[in-house]
């Protein structure tokens, strides 16, 4: 079973501070799936920017645990909540446009 209090799971701690943000959340066996419903998303398929971030040990700084990306791309060390959060905010803020995604 998986923990989902934020006290002892990393990612249930970062779904609160995005939570806190306006974001959509929701806590899967897959990661922390994060909806920003105040953005359009690219396509009709994708609504709103969405990513599902995860949380394992990163080998490049000696096994500690770190936010990545769907991508697979680091985000922040699990132990800075705020760093990772403002991190996600700002990818998933921006309109598609920006992002380089054709209209």
């Amino acid at each position: 079973m998986h923990d989902h209090t934020s006290e002892t799971n990393p990612l249930a701690a970062l779904g609160v501070r995005l939570s806190a943000r306006g974001f959509k959340i929701e806590l899967t066996d897959r990661g922390l799936t994060v909806v920003n419903p105040n953005v359009r998303g690219c396509c009709a398929m994708t609504a709103h920017p969405s990513d599902t971030i995860t949380c394992r040990r990163r080998t490049e700084d000696g096994g500690k645990r770190w936010f990545f990306t769907s991508w697979q791309d680091p985000i922040a060390p699990a132990d800075e909540l705020d760093d990772a959060a403002m991190y996600i905010v700002g990818y998933l803020s921006r309109h598609p446009r920006d992002a380089g995604v054709e209209e």
